[in-house]
């Protein structure tokens, strides 16, 4: 089924900004949809990487965003719809040199203090002398 325009600007819009993580950082669904102007939506952006392509031919697909960096705010690994999902994932991160631990009723988690990636603005809208969304500046 085709997506509507707003549909596929907003998942180009979570896939641009997940691109964005360094390699060897986290952050959440919830701090990547305020970073793209709609703090509103966190399980919108988990449902668009939920459903981030595998075919490398298209723009964007599992090889050139690094979904697995984006993780829930108690900085717990979720299990993407698919009983290996938290495992898969954790495995990833591992390979960038995260560490993940086992909370105390066997969920994945992350040390958000440690690998936390919790930028005002999206390093590329900062170089284009951007200013910052409105609501990040209110948190301050």
């Amino acid at each position: 089924m085709p997506r509507t325009d707003e549909a596929e600007a907003f998942y180009h819009a979570v896939y641009n900004a997940v691109q964005e993580i360094p390699y060897g950082k986290v952050t959440t669904y919830g701090h990547i949809a305020s970073l793209i102007g709609t703090p509103q939506r966190p399980r919108q952006v988990g449902g668009c990487l939920k459903h981030l392509p595998v075919d490398t031919s298209m723009k964007f697909h599992s090889g050139n965003v690094p979904w697995q960096r984006v993780i829930s705010s108690k900085g717990i690994i979720p299990p993407r719809g698919h009983p290996s999902g938290a495992a898969r994932q954790a495995e990833a991160l591992e390979a960038e040199g995260v560490t993940v631990s086992a909370g105390s009723l066997g969920e994945l988690m992350i040390d958000m203090v440690e690998y936390g990636w919790f930028p005002r603005q999206l390093p590329s809208e900062e170089a284009e002398g951007l200013d910052p969304p409105v609501f990040l500046d209110d948190e301050e």
